[in-house]
């Protein structure tokens, strides 16, 4: 892809390669409806990448790490071309969203709209903490998402990567603590994926030679949850 033709939504300049960058509050539903009007495409990749942690209010979470998404997904739908890609970055984190799938489904069938998805939450207790929910809710909507966008020739996927070397790092030790992702980390291959390791995956579920995958929710984490899955991992560290 082109740095040429890359438009970057974010609330502040991006300091990668790009060729538009449009100031978007993500967390803001008149924002991110402005954003979508003004892109014209055709837009061959869409990547949902944006996420806040459980630093931010509850529903700053959930407005940016999963409203935002789905917005964006089907407000430009009719913009991605056949063979186009949708890629979302959701996380690990959401990896228990079968134990709160009716839940979960719930708020999908709420159809993505701001006010009834937040008022939702005023009135209900997830049993999680709004981070792992927000990506539970992008784990599944990709999954429900991806045979309706497929029949518009567009994939849906997404990566889910394990604890990242970013400055949301910061975020995510001040409200899971060192201890938990210290041995997340540990329990992996000892060190945190990099942006780049994560990217590299993000740009191959939106190009051609991901031509055949779809709903797919792809682990970046070094196998963690495969030995969790299969009890290869050791508690002790956090018990």
């Amino acid at each position: 892809m082109s740095t040429e033709h890359v438009t970057v939504l974010d609330i502040k300049p991006p300091s990668g390669p790009h060729s538009t960058y449009l100031e978007t509050n993500l967390s803001d539903h008149a924002a991110v409806d402005a954003a979508i009007a003004a892109i014209e495409g055709p837009v061959h990749a869409l990547f949902n990448n944006a996420g806040v942690a459980d630093t931010s209010p509850p529903k700053t979470v959930i407005s940016v790490n999963y409203l935002a998404l789905r917005s964006l997904s089907e407000g430009l739908l009719d913009r991605i071309p056949d063979g186009g890609a949708i890629v979302n970055t959701a996380s690990t984190a959401g990896g228990q969203w079968p134990q709160r799938l009716e839940m979960i489904n719930e708020v999908l069938d709420l159809g993505g709209d701001w006010d009834e998805t937040l008022d939702w939450l005023d009135s209900h207790e997830i049993g999680a903490p709004y981070y792992f929910f927000s990506k539970e809710l992008v784990q599944v909507y990709t999954m429900r998402s991806s045979r309706p966008t497929m029949a518009k020739g567009v994939r849906t996927n997404s990566v889910c990567p394990s604890p990242i070397d970013t400055p949301l790092l910061k975020d995510f030790r001040e409200t899971m603590t060192d201890k938990l992702i210290d041995w997340n980390i540990e329990q992996a291959i000892g060190r945190p994926v990099s942006p780049r390791e994560v990217g590299l995956v993000l740009a191959f579920l939106g190009s051609d030679a991901a031509a055949y995958v779809n709903g797919v929710n792809l682990l970046v984490d070094a196998g963690f949850s495969a030995a969790m899955t299969t009890g290869q991992v050791d508690f002790a560290a956090i018990s």
